[in-house]
């Protein structure tokens, strides 16, 4: 399959930067063909692992609904941006990611993606212990395998 190119390809940013974007900010927007082949796009926080990205969620709903019935999907995040000197306008970076998704199905692999999820959000490592102990039985844990990644600058005028 073969990935559409960057029109403004001036403004591509790296893989580095790209991965850097995904490692350091903590939330996106995953994007799902939903209910009657709508497309469901909802906020995730997530955490950048080896090359994939991971989230946790419900063990039923609209979400997982969508993951069972089609596996590919896109993720967008975006970083804060700096306000131009106009006052008003930003620039900023987005990395758009397409892959597919699944549900991890192993304990051990959950508890581990999970410890890196929550080490990412809760002030300590004890908190994200005692949260995993106290809510993976009722949490889904998701994974996208990247196949194709792109992020450019965007300097709004």
């Amino acid at each position: 399959m073969q990935f559409r190119k960057m029109r403004r390809h001036k403004q591509e940013l790296s893989r580095d930067e790209c991965i850097d974007i995904l490692t350091n900010e903590p939330r996106g927007v995953l994007a799902l063909l939903g209910d009657y082949d709508y497309p469901y796009a909802l906020p995730m926080s997530h955490v950048y692992v080896d090359g994939k990205i991971y989230f946790h969620g419900a063990m039923e709903g609209h979400k997982n609904d969508a993951v069972e019935k089609y596996d590919k999907v896109s993720y967008c995040v975006m970083d804060k941006g700096v306000k131009n000197r106009d006052g008003w306008s930003y620039i900023f970076k987005s990395v758009i990611v397409f892959g597919k998704i699944r549900t991890l199905t192993d304990k051990a692999e959950k508890i581990d993606k999970l410890t890196h999820l929550g080490d990412k959000f809760f002030p300590t490592h004890e908190d994200t212990v005692n949260e995993i102990s106290r809510l993976l039985d009722k949490t889904e844990v998701f994974e996208i395998t990247i196949e194709h990644m792109s992020g450019k600058i965007v300097q709004e005028k």
